[in-house]
């Protein structure tokens, strides 16, 4: 009987302290020309409950941030952020124009049809940091050529 107990207090908070999960789909990079040095990491985020995205890093770049690309007065400024908010069920899209993670300074040209791996960092609400890895798609420079 002190097992169950014991048992079910254990999984009762293990349960609290869950980590949020994260779908990502759509992901896919958009493709250099030669002597291009920087470029775009696009997808869809999904978390169970509310987090955020607080670092990307990649062996295709040796440097790797998350971004925002937004209007100031009658200019769009590109600049890093600390984070992107992943609010609970709801669909978080990093595209161009808009969020993305930056890959600068980009080891080899990234060609149509490769695959890049991106490890994300998230931080749930309760301020545990995970990370996982996405397999990103190199589309063409102009971004075309999804399947």
């Amino acid at each position: 009987m002190r097992t169950a107990r014991i048992a079910a207090i254990a999984i009762a908070l293990l349960a609290q302290h869950a980590l949020a999960e994260i779908t990502v789909s759509e992901a896919w990079v958009r493709g250099t020309v030669p002597a291009q040095k920087a470029t775009g990491v696009f997808m869809k985020l999904k978390s169970t409950e509310d987090a955020k995205l607080v670092s990307a890093a990649s062996p295709a770049a040796t440097i790797v941030e998350v971004h925002e690309m937004a209007m100031k007065g009658n200019v769009m400024e590109m600049r890093a952020v600390e984070s992107i908010a992943l609010p609970a069920g709801k669909t978080v899209e990093l595209k161009p124009g808009g969020y993305h993670v930056m890959l600068i300074d980009v080891v080899k040209p990234l060609s149509k049809g490769a695959t890049v791996p991106v490890t994300l960092t998230v931080v749930g609400k309760d301020g545990k940091r995970s990370t996982f890895e996405v397999k990103a798609e190199v589309r063409a420079p102009d971004g075309h050529g999804k399947h």
